[in-house]
């Protein structure tokens, strides 16, 4: 995709608002829409919309095909005739700040499997078609989904039926059959997912918004693409990794970060011509206008950490599978390239710089990274190259707010001198939500090509509203803004912003 000056906003699924304990796919995203028409963006970008983990974590799921059940909206499934009033009664959730995971994992399945019980011909007749659509991918995981549940929600690797375990031809039939109703109910959920998502999808286009999707490089162990491809993966004879997959010490952690996930056999991959990734990136830019390729340098080269190590310390860098990897995506789309975003941040060497030049992605600049040193570095907005996708911060860091209550005091006054704030004394009480607008502007004004804000940062919120923290498995992917919050956005303002530095929609 060629990126032409334009802007937009980070706000994940979750966040939105509404009466359910989460955001969806309904009315509350069609007004998020509405709402980023009306300040002139371009783009709204998500985090990734899988199964979350039992940290709630979406970069940890149970597919890399399938979406979270959670995001079917619910109000749309009463429209239809699928859920009573009374039912929807039963699950409002007062709190209108933090997704309530323990609560939703306790009561929307069952209340969506009321829903699949109502189920009319004409509708199963529809699901049917859309199930042969999805035939690559989706009778594994609904199996393995129903399997999960069989075995008390234990993972793939601890099944006590071995042909089960291994995925074995003359099992997996059986236990269709067996299972047949719950291996439909987890179609009929993807089902609505995929329904309710293309139709927000088309609103969203039909308002000029694009969306920019994210998909995670590695994939959970207990996914159902590692149980169904183990030979993609670098796994012993029993399942367990060998090597997994982390980052060694960085900004966000001393000891560096220990993911966990199973790396890949890249030499497998590609004497099967890299078919499995081609079908993922095909899949994911179905669902997506563009996508964001999590962890990007790990396909130049990956930090293989042994699976016994304590600490990502332990790691070592091996090559990844580079241009060839390309070579057959390019080959596969032809003259029209994939719309992929680099996510380019971590330690870069020149393997990373050269498969970023050869492939003609564009890559991520941070603002907040710039001023954590006192060097003129690369995420100083006047360094960024026009192909690229600039950010306040991501999920990852810090609110912008939270971000300069945390800057030492000269880092502080270098970042304000920087971007020109002139709104009094901040740290005496100063008026810090116009600070965050000075960084935003800074971030506009720049060279690159786009230019995107988290819907914290632009509401000037601070460090308790941060998405993740990174090495902190608890208290993370919870923040949801109010609708009285979001109707007290300053869109004139952010319009201005777009239309003075030339990034709104009709430039």
């Amino acid at each position: 995709m060629h990126f032409k000056r334009s802007s937009g906003i980070l706000a994940h699924i979750t966040s939105l608002p509404g009466p359910y304990g989460i955001g969806s796919f309904g009315q509350e995203a069609k007004d998020f829409v509405d709402l980023l028409s009306a300040m002139g963006m371009s783009y709204w970008q998500l985090l990734p919309l899988g199964t979350t983990d039992a940290f709630n974590s979406p970069y940890k799921s149970f597919s890399a095909f399938a979406g979270n059940p959670l995001f079917i909206d619910l109000d749309l499934l009463a429209g239809e005739g699928l859920l009573e009033p009374q039912e929807l009664d039963a699950v409002r959730v007062a709190d209108p700040y933090q997704t309530d995971y323990q609560f939703l994992n306790e009561t929307r399945l069952p209340l969506l499997k009321r829903a699949f019980l109502r189920a009319d011909n004409t509708l199963r007749q529809q699901i049917n078609h859309f199930a042969e659509a999805q035939r690559r991918w989706l009778p594994d995981y609904a199996l393995y989904m129903t399997l999960r549940e069989v075995y008390d929600n234990t993972d793939w690797y601890d099944w006590p039926d071995e042909d089960l375990k291994y995925h074995r031809t003359e099992a997996l039939a059986s236990a269709r059959a067996q299972y047949a109703d719950s291996v439909d109910f987890q179609i009929f959920l993807q089902y609505l997912f995929y329904t309710q998502w293309q139709r927000l999808k088309d609103y969203a286009g039909a308002s000029g918004i694009k969306i920019i999707g994210d998909m995670p490089i590695y994939l959970s162990l207990e996914s159902a693409d590692v149980w169904a491809n183990r030979r993609f993966f670098d796994l012993d004879d029993k399942g367990n990794p060998k090597n997994v997959a982390g980052v060694p010490p960085d900004y966000f952690s001393l000891d560096g970060q220990l993911w966990g996930n199973p790396l890949y056999r890249w030499d497998v991959l590609k004497k099967e011509g890299y078919s499995w990734w081609i079908d993922r990136i095909s899949h994911a830019l179905t669902l997506y206008d563009a996508v964001r390729i999590d962890h990007f340098r790990g396909l130049s080269a990956y930090w293989a950490v042994p699976a016994e190590a304590k600490t990502a310390r332990e790691g070592t860098w091996v090559p990844g599978p580079g241009r060839d990897l390309f070579d057959q995506v390019f080959k596969t789309f032809g003259d029209k390239r994939p719309n992929i975003i680099a996510e380019d941040l971590g330690i870069i060497d020149d393997g990373v710089l050269d498969l970023l030049e050869y492939t003609g992605f564009p890559g991520m600049r941070v603002l907040q990274f710039g001023f954590i040193d006192d060097s003129d570095n690369l995420h100083l907005p006047h360094n960024y190259p026009q192909n690229c996708l600039a950010y306040t911060g991501t999920h990852d860091n810090n609110t912008l707010l939270g971000y300069l209550w945390e800057l030492l005091p000269h880092q502080r006054d270098h970042a304000l001198a920087y971007v020109n704030f002139t709104g009094g004394d901040w740290k005496n009480g100063g008026p810090e939500s116009a600070s965050c607008r000075a960084f935003i502007r800074a971030l506009w004004q720049s060279p690159a090509a786009v230019a995107i804000i988290p819907l914290q940062d632009l509401c000037g919120f601070g460090s308790d509203t941060k998405m993740n923290s990174p090495g902190s498995a608890q208290g993370n992917w919870q923040f949801r803004i109010t609708k009285d919050a979001l109707d007290h956005i300053d869109r004139q303002w952010m319009r201005e912003l777009n239309k003075t530095y030339y990034r709104t929609q009709s430039s």
